[in-house]
């Protein structure tokens, strides 16, 4: 996970007059905007104006952790989106929880939400609230709370096998040996989602079948809860975009037109 610029979402099609897709991508927890660089390499095109949003507080964004919440990943979204329509919007892991709450705010401007190895909340549901009924992840077992701090942790000789157990072997290390801690408050923050705004957008999921970090018995239950039609699996760890990012950037941009 390599540093990308501070604190803004990474704008990869400047010229986005000529753009007929709008996808916007949010990163999950532990990751940042930069671990997308491949899908975003794939994705670049005169067709696509791709914005990769980095949240506060990840890669070399230096937002104290006393500052973040999870309104504020929110408003760096809707920062990012602006004024823009027809928007696929894309989140990975906890970014499912952060797209979502910006998809009820912004319900009109939303053409698509894409999950992928992401959480799906129903209303009230955080994170952590869905992540305590996740009897296959190994997150919960490997988990390291710093509460005065106000940050977690993952035990280090563990990093691979909860994110990346099929990564390449200098990314797992490169991963092992940088990952920041993640800020706490955002994780146990509950989304407010109404069947009016967030419930009417069309929703797609990319399933990861060999994940240790949300188990694939969850993510087909919240699928199944939220009433998504529209599934792709991909035979990955949680980390497609390192491992499959052609196929995963082929389903986005099948989805996204």
């Amino acid at each position: 996970m390599q540093n990308e610029k501070n604190n803004t979402q990474e704008k990869l099609n400047s010229s986005s007059s000529k753009s007929t897709n709008t996808i916007v991508i949010v990163h999950g927890a532990w990751s940042s905007a930069n671990d997308w660089h491949h899908v975003a390499g794939c994705l670049n095109s005169a067709e696509n104006n791709l914005i990769v949003v980095n949240l506060p507080g990840h890669g070399s964004d230096e937002t104290p952790v006393s500052k973040i919440s999870l309104q504020l990943y929110v408003y760096e979204v809707l920062k990012a989106i602006g004024n823009t329509t027809d928007v696929t919007l894309i989140g990975h892991s906890f970014g499912g929880i952060v797209v979502s709450e910006v998809a009820e705010l912004v319900a009109p401007q939303i053409k698509k939400l894409i999950y992928i190895a992401a959480f799906v909340p129903k209303n009230g549901d955080s994170l952590l609230s869905i992540a305590q009924t996740d009897s296959e992840s190994l997150v919960g077992k490997n988990l390291i709370v710093d509460e005065q701090a106000g940050v977690a942790s993952i035990a280090k000789d563990e990093i691979t096998n909860v994110f990346l157990a099929d990564a390449p072997k200098p990314v797992a290390e490169y991963v092992t040996n940088n990952l920041r801690p993640e800020p706490l408050a955002p994780l146990s923050t509950p989304v407010t989602l109404t069947d009016a705004n967030f419930g009417n957008i069309t929703k797609v999921y990319i399933h990861s079948q060999n994940d240790n970090t949300i188990g694939y018995t969850l993510q087909q239950r919240m699928v199944e809860d939220a009433g998504i039609l529209r599934t792709y699996s991909l035979p990955s760890s949680h980390t497609p975009f390192i491992v499959f990012p052609e196929i995963l950037s082929a389903i986005i941009t099948l989805e996204a037109n």
